[in-house]
């Protein structure tokens, strides 16, 4: 009787290294695995199998870590998790940028990203929390907070059509003589600036932590994402110093601002933004540009196709709180959208309320000048 009940159970169910050998082709290999991963695509797990040296019980061990939900927080937040970096823990599996966006963000869907570890690996942005020392990021935020009564909603043409952003915003440069250039010499959306601002004195002092984070960011970026560790082409060969910005202001979380890309005109083509955000904390969501013709060829639908390009590979959500700089790298513009998204419901602030002030440093090329 001991015996029976000290003896080890038997296995119920076959290791997938009973079903398939090392030697068995890649094909019999594929379909293992696309019997146990169905909603996997095939290109996913070749590359996977491949990283694993064609160890389909390896591959199998990556995919699960990579595929199990974590339990949620007890937190209240919707699709809340406090980091991807348990997928990490597969090497070779998930390894690059472009793989990871598309691994993790399904269509129609919402990734929400809270570390900088996870934003930094799965989207075209990095972010630092406790950005600047605590009260220099108060004594910014009621500079700020003076100017906003006097900011604007600005107009612009779309289409044939005059619309109003759904926040107020003011633009700010670093000098007289700057300031006189832009409101005669630059034009945006078709009319030049007649609101130009020079820089607040916390702004120009902030300004130089600003640019040495930025170029930091920047640098990592190279050597982490970007092929060869060089820039992107067409990417400036030259620092990002900032010489400009918009000051955003949403009061409230019904103030937002849709998917869109920003005017490179004279920021020049792979732009760099650095976005410092103070006061009430906001969701910036980005997704990728989806070609119009692609979408369309997909579908029988002779309906516009615009929501579903929106939706086409899914949304990743940032979460920027208070004194957070967010740097957009250059991959963003030209490659993705972003967005301010609604809120139901936001913690006011201490010191703003129900306001966010958003500073978004630019950095206006001189060979971009309208001569």
């Amino acid at each position: 009787m001991d015996a029976f009940v000290s003896r080890k159970k038997r296995k119920l169910y076959p290791t997938t290294a009973q079903f398939c050998r090392e030697d068995d082709s890649t094909d019999l290999k594929l379909a293992l695995l696309s019997s146990l991963f169905p909603y996997i695509s095939q290109e996913i797990l070749l590359d996977s199998l491949i990283s694993t040296e064609g160890c389909v019980e390896s591959t199998k061990k990556a995919l699960v870590i990579l595929t199990s939900p974590k339990k949620s927080l007890a937190t209240g937040s919707t699709g809340h998790q406090s980091s991807l970096s348990l997928y990490r823990q597969a090497p070779g599996i998930a390894s690059n940028l472009g793989s990871l966006s598309k691994k993790f963000t399904k269509k129609g869907q919402t990734l929400h990203l809270y570390s900088p570890e996870d934003i930094s690996d799965h989207s075209p942005c990095s972010i630092i929390h406790n950005f600047l020392p605590t009260q220099d990021a108060t004594d910014l935020l009621k500079e700020l907070l003076e100017e906003v009564p006097t900011f604007k909603r600005h107009k612009f043409k779309l289409f044939e059509n005059t619309v109003e952003s759904p926040h107020t915003a003011a633009f700010y440069v670093d000098s007289r003589e700057e300031q006189d250039r832009q409101r005669t010499e630059y034009s945006y959306n078709g009319s030049n600036l007649e609101d130009v601002r020079q820089s607040t004195h916390y702004m120009r002092a902030v300004a130089s932590k600003v640019c040495t984070a930025v170029n930091k960011e920047v640098s990592r970026r190279i050597q982490t994402a970007y092929p060869n560790r060089k820039k992107l082409k067409y990417q400036s060969p030259n620092d990002w110093i900032p010489n400009a910005a918009f000051v955003n202001c949403y009061d409230g979380g019904s103030e937002s601002v849709g998917f869109h890309s920003d005017q490179l005109t004279y920021l020049g083509p792979r732009a760099i933004i650095g976005s410092l955000s103070l006061g009430v904390a906001r969701e910036f969501r980005v997704r990728r540009t989806v070609a119009r013709d692609d979408v369309e060829a997909q579908s029988t639908n002779p309906e516009p196709q615009k929501s579903i390009r929106a939706d086409e590979e899914g949304q990743i959500s940032i979460h920027l709180p208070h004194n957070s700089l967010l740097v957009m790298h250059a991959e963003m513009q030209e490659e993705w959208k972003h967005s301010i998204h609604p809120a139901n419901t936001i913690d006011p602030h201490p010191i703003a309320g129900n306001k966010r002030i958003n500073i978004t440093y630019r950095h206006y090329r001189e060979n971009f000048h309208p001569r």
